[in-house]
């Protein structure tokens, strides 16, 4: 049984809705929340058979009810010093979870029969959760004060979820008064001389304590003994850290405990038996704990660290493991989250000369800020061990340098597919090879040329095909010129506009060459919109943010190349209006993002560069972007056009318009956490075209509308009010191929809403 007193996710108040009642049902994952009155006093329970009973009774259905109106107002509860015995028989079917109250009624601590999650401060530490990373400064601050506080500030600097101290009463801890040592080994002699001139008191502790919540880090502390556990617990640390050499104090044990705080234990200088004996102890009291492995030498050989002993631990502990390291560097913490480490303590110091061993086992504020970056990229890089899909970036690399089925000569429908018809040819766009013994013996349901793919839907009776769609504002499809009239004629669409996608090869064809792709033909009753091309030959990219000259020159050439060329599409069209450009205006980094204060120099950048293009006779739009663009076969970061605060700065202060994707900023919005409505109700009104197409995470972007995590029902409201009338395209990743059957599938999904 566990006790803990964060009773934050199972706390409604009485006057709060049914529906955020629900909500935190949901999030809690019990099943169940206890409702308390304004003054904290406990007055019932709310569960999922509570909603269930209400919302058949004849006074239900408002969603906006008081939770106190559904409440069960006999709940299951007990009093905080029961004994632990005695809190444990309440467990039965259907009570799992034990409200806890003080003298007053107050609800003070939460009793479950156990958890695989902790919480520490604002932090929760588990499976799955990202890893609780502590910058131990112990006594590195070497009695001062001023210095204390200085190193919180670095360490939160490093990006350390928390900081740990040590607290001591030496009168209490020390058989001889005032930290005297006569008679001692050396060692300890060493020690306490130490320990006398670097402590701090109660009271100056509580000062970086205090320090610690005004600059917003978590902290905590290890008590080493009673009078200092009072001191700790009486202040409300959010958690306490055992020493190693407190593993066999089962009194202190039992001590800190009985406060009902989160509980690290070390383990070193500890035998199995001990520990196995320490954990008995803590599993009688109700304590909530996990055991961190620790080599207790300083600095430690790397052949003692021993890392797999975390893995029996978990085991022992039946609870959360971490790892607490002295030895030299920072990988071996690295590697114990590759090994499951759900908390990593490491010595904090400026200076690893100092006086004390725990210096020279300390990292650096540079050291530790390296260590945390890339134990993130190691979390990152963990997964799950669910069934393996390919990512977005393997995807294009696919339709890149995989194999297709293609067909060796013209096919037409009701034709039988034999072996010699069929042939294995790069790249990768159409029917895996791994399907050739189902595509032979199938009958054609249309014409297929030589050297085209064969497609999924060849192996079902399905013809990708569109129709006439149903919109309230212009839409239009994305091409090539080369697949332009290709991509009508196959279907009876009628779409108000082309998106004409350009390659840098496009870029380089001729007039005359534009017409033969064209047949000679206007595109009756219809506009257009062109896209700058996203890669050129030799890896470049336009950037007209970048702070290289050359590429900065070469980028403004390019775009102008593109404003040129939609000028000159005008002759095939009908178009109304100036045609829309459409422009990733760069900014993107390849091996991290930029950091936030540079990037309003990036935007001036562009700024400049566009006060040298011409823009006469187009309407030059920025592209919304995404935090991890795959570019030239990778991923990479983009800084610009992604957080939404600067990319509305960018419009009002410069006067510009956006292509809004909503696929990129949905990641952007992911990553951003911020909600996806932000960015719609921001962006939209600074939009003058939308490419619709769905999101997943923070980079799968060009998903199928309907398989991410854009709720459209709600976008689609928001749009019609914030940008009734402008264009849109569907622009789903590979929507082209098979005569454009991943378009029609997106156009007949987003009837509904547009």
């Amino acid at each position: 049984m566990i006790v803990d007193r964060h009773t934050t996710p199972f706390t409604i108040f009485d006057e709060d809705t049914v529906l955020t009642a629900l909500t935190k049902i949901t999030d809690n994952k019990s099943g169940i929340v206890f409702c308390v009155n304004e003054h904290g006093i406990l007055t019932g329970s709310f569960s999922d058979g509570d909603f269930r009973r209400w919302i058949t009774s004849a006074d239900a259905g408002d969603m906006t009810t008081p939770v106190k109106m559904a409440a069960h107002r006999d709940c299951v509860s007990t009093n905080i010093d029961a004994d632990i015995s005695a809190i444990s028989r309440l467990f039965r079917p259907g009570v799992e979870v034990i409200p806890l109250v003080d003298e007053r009624g107050h609800l003070a601590a939460i009793a479950t029969e156990g958890t695989a999650e902790m919480t520490i401060g604002r932090h929760t530490v588990g499976e799955g959760q990202p890893s609780l990373l502590i910058a131990e400064i112990g006594n590195n601050h070497q009695g001062d004060v001023k210095l204390a506080k200085h190193l919180v500030d670095l360490a939160k600097q490093a990006g350390a979820d928390a900081v740990k101290f040590q607290l001591r009463d030496l009168n209490a801890l020390y058989r001889q008064a005032d930290g005297a040592t006569t008679g001692e080994d050396l060692g300890a002699q060493y020690t306490l001389n130490l320990l006398s001139r670097f402590s701090l008191s109660p009271e100056q502790m509580i000062d970086v304590l205090d320090h610690c919540k005004a600059v917003d880090i978590d902290a905590f502390c290890t008590p080493w003994d009673l009078p200092s556990l009072e001191v700790l617990a009486d202040y409300g640390v959010p958690a306490l850290k055992i020493a190693s050499a407190d593993m066999t104090n089962h009194s202190l044990l039992r001590a800190c405990a009985a406060k009902h705080l989160p509980m690290l234990v070390s383990t070193g200088m500890s035998t199995e038996d001990e520990i196995v004996a320490t954990v008995d102890v803590l599993r009688r009291v109700g304590a909530q704990f996990a055991l961190l492995q620790c080599q207790s030498t300083y600095p430690a050989p790397f052949k003692d660290v021993n890392l797999r002993y975390m893995d029996r631990l978990a085991v022992l502990g039946n609870c959360p493991v971490g790892y607490s390291g002295h030895e030299r560097g920072y990988h071996v913490p690295i590697a114990a989250v590759a090994r499951g480490a759900h908390i990593i303590e490491k010595h904090f110091t400026i200076d690893k000369t100092l006086e004390g061993n725990d210096h020279q086992v300390s990292l650096l504020p540079e050291e530790f800020s390296e260590m945390v970056a890339r134990i993130r990229e190691v979390e990152l890089a963990l997964g799950t061990d669910k069934a393996r899909a390919v990512s977005t970036g393997e995807l294009m690399n696919r339709a890149n340098l995989a194999k297709s089925l293609v067909a060796t000569r013209t096919l037409h429908a009701g034709e039988v597919i034999t072996r010699d018809a069929v042939a294995v040819k790069s790249p990768g766009r159409g029917l895996q090879p791994n399907h050739l013994d189902e595509l032979i013996g199938r009958t054609m349901r249309r014409d297929i040329e030589a050297d085209d793919f064969f497609y999924d839907t060849d192996l079902t009776d399905a013809v990708a095909q569109g129709r006439n769609y149903a919109f309230h504002r212009p839409w239009g499809l994305p091409v090539r010129y080369h697949d332009a009239r290709k991509l009508l004629s196959h279907s009876a669409t009628n779409p108000n506009f082309l998106e004409f996608h350009l390659s840098y090869k496009d870029v380089e064809m001729t007039s005359e060459q534009i017409a033969d792709a064209f047949e000679h033909r206007k595109f009756d009753a219809m506009g257009y919109t062109v896209h700058c091309p996203d890669l050129y030959a030799g890896d470049f990219i336009i950037n007209l943010a970048s702070s290289n000259d050359d590429i900065w020159e070469r980028s403004i050439v390019e775009v102008q190349k593109v404003i040129q060329i939609a000028r000159e599409l005008d002759q095939w069209f009908d178009a109304d209006e100036p045609p829309i450009v459409i422009c990733t205006m760069g900014g993107f980094t390849k091996d991290a993002f930029a950091a936030p204060e540079e990037r309003p120099a990036m935007y001036a950048r562009i700024a400049q560069a566009l006060e040298r293009i011409d823009e006469d006779g187009v309407r030059l739009t920025s592209q919304t972007l995404p935090p991890y663009p795959w570019l030239m076969g990778g991923q990479q970061h983009h800084n610009l056009f992604m957080a939404l605060d600067d990319t509305v700065e960018f419009c009002r202060q410069y006067g510009r318009r956006l292509t809004f994707d909503l696929s990129h900023s949905k990641l952007a919005a992911n990553f951003t956490k911020t909600p996806f409505s932000e960015y719609v109700a921001k962006l939209a009104p600074l939009s003058d075209h939308l490419h619709i197409v769905d999101a997943e995470g923070v980079d799968g972007e060009g998903s199928q509308i309907g398989e991410g995590e854009i709720d459209w029902p709600m976008t689609a409201k928001q749009l019609d009010e914030l940008a009734p009338n402008i264009t849109f395209i569907p622009e789903i990743w590979q929507g082209h191929v098979n005569n454009g059957e991943g378009f029609w599938t997106a156009l007949e999904r987003l009837e509904q809403w547009f």
